[in-house]
């Protein structure tokens, strides 16, 4: 692990004005950078950013990003020029070194990313040296205790996070503290757990950096630092990798195969609110003779709804090369990667594992005596941020469950906005081969509907009743109304069910 110390927060709050000034923010960065040595900066390739800090700007803020992203040793004089120098060597922030030419330079101790929130507030995100994704040398670090900035899977998480109002939320694994900063928005008390306690410290120094308030920080593996307690809303991006061992902490959860997300999953149950949420992302095994849906099925704690995507799915060989590479094993010497790989195919084949998923769990404590638990696939696009989308999916959810066919036909609907309709055919075919319904919103769903469907799609407004609207399309299309209601309920589910009919409340 490692044993570099951590600046103190004491005077975040001075370094925070400091950095404000200069203009180190998200929108300073690509203003100052340009798009495209931004974009590069995101790929960690570093040399464009540096090119521009010193042809595009000489003043305060490239000296803060040749020190905080691209660890460049910065000399004291123009350092001073753009934060509190001394009181920054004093808290750790930065050190003081002496070139061998006599020159008096400083380095930073941290990664310090700007990161902006989603109401546009100026955030901070603090790491290791080089763990920022889009810092100096990208990840690819072989150290155990390593503590990385946000990267993809942290946006992912904080994008699809339910995000009303609560009382008490929890970041199991915080790692640098992105989730609690995002809780800390909406929560009144927030807590903060990893095993890591290198993490618990550098997201202290997150919170103190952004101007967020303080979180509590337990120290420990999954729920056990928090006992018995109960949160309105359970976040984490865990350590979720199934690998050979537990020999990254910020990445390998140290049980075998994908057993870190089921337990996490299984005793989040206990540790919700009635109403409450808890939101993963996951890893999971594809095993031989055996449907992963029911592998998930499996996972879902008793008294919880369950809405889990998998948005990903790679093969072994895959799935051993992004993590070899994400630990900079492919730096090493031949027969040593070959090892590492070898390793890796000894794990899945003994697990008999033929592919890893990825994706999102949701978790609903509704305490329903018939529990909506709802798997899918969805590799395609879809539009982030989608907590509100995550709070309509299970409200429809309640609709379907406590109405039946007959309060279906009862029921009135609209058409979501901006769902659109497209018609598939031969070219000059009088008649489409079928009709497509396609969101340009949330999920960005596409579903194929029969011309009755597209038509009672079509037609609803919050108006008429379904079962009214059924016996209008009979008319039309001179069928049995009795017979149409009968075999039309599933396919209205289905719209509700996917989003692309809301129901109209009566009350």
């Amino acid at each position: 692990m490692s044993t570099t110390s951590l600046p103190t927060p004491d005077r975040a709050a001075e370094l925070r004005a400091a950095l404000l000034t200069a203009g180190f923010t998200a929108d300073g960065l690509l203003e100052l950078l340009g798009a495209p040595a931004y974009a590069a900066l995101a790929r960690s390739e570093t040399v464009p950013a540096l090119r521009a800090t010193r042809t595009r700007g000489t003043g305060p803020l490239a000296s803060l990003v040749r020190l905080f992203l691209l660890q460049q040793p910065e000399p004291y004089a123009q350092a001073a020029r753009a934060l509190p120098v001394e009181a920054a060597l004093a808290d750790g922030w930065l050190r003081r070194e002496q070139t061998a030419d006599g020159g008096d330079t400083v380095h930073a101790t941290v990664d310090i990313r700007p990161y902006g929130g989603p109401d546009g507030e100026d955030w901070f995100i603090v790491s290791d040296l080089g763990c920022a994704v889009g810092g100096a040398g990208g990840i690819g670090s072989r150290e155990e205790g390593v503590v990385l900035g946000v990267g993809g899977a942290s946006t992912t998480l904080a994008g699809i996070t339910v995000r009303t109002p609560v009382a008490s939320a929890l970041d199991l694994g915080t790692g640098s503290g992105i989730q609690a900063l995002h809780a800390a928005r909406h929560a009144t008390r927030v807590t903060a757990t990893d095993v890591n306690p290198r993490a618990l410290d550098i997201t202290r120094l997150t919170l103190a950096l952004s101007g967020a308030p303080e979180a509590d920080l337990l120290l420990g593996s999954l729920f056990e630092p928090v006992g018995g307690a109960t949160y309105d809303l359970i976040v984490s991006n865990p350590p979720f990798v199934i690998s050979p061992g537990a020999r990254l902490t910020y990445r390998d959860g140290g049980m075998g195969g994908d057993d870190l997300c089921r337990t996490l999953v299984q005793q989040a149950g206990a540790h919700l609110n009635p109403g409450g949420y808890a939101q993963f992302l996951g890893n999971w095994q594809h095993v031989e003779g055996e449907d992963w849906r029911d592998r998930l099925r499996s996972w879902v704690p008793r008294g919880c709804d369950a809405w889990i995507v998998q948005r990903d799915v790679q093969d072994v060989t895959q799935y051993a090369e992004l993590w070899l590479r994400d630990a900079g094993d492919h730096r090493t010497g031949p027969a040593e990667y070959a090892q590492r790989y070898e390793d890796w195919l000894d794990e899945f084949e003994a697990r008999k594992t033929k592919a890893v998923g990825f994706g999102w769990i949701t978790l609903r404590r509704s305490d329903a005596a018939e529990p909506s638990i709802v798997i899918e696939e969805w590799p395609h696009s879809v539009e982030q941020p989608l907590g509100d989308a995550v709070l309509a999916h299970f409200a429809r959810q309640d609709y379907l469950r406590e109405h039946d066919d007959a309060a279906l036909l009862d029921g009135r609907f609209v058409l979501v906005e901006e769902v659109v309709q497209e018609q598939v055919g031969a070219p000059g075919a009088e008649d489409p081969e079928h009709v497509v319904l396609r969101q340009h919103r949330g999920m960005r769903r596409a579903t194929t509907v029969d011309t009755i469907g597209a038509g009672f799609a079509g037609v609803c407004d919050g108006s008429l009743s379904a079962g009214r609207i059924l016996d209008a399309i009979a008319q039309l299309v001179q069928e049995d109304p009795v017979v149409l209601r009968d075999r039309t309920p599933e396919a209205i589910r289905m719209l509700v069910e996917q989003g692309f009919l809301e129901p109209v409340s009566d009350r």
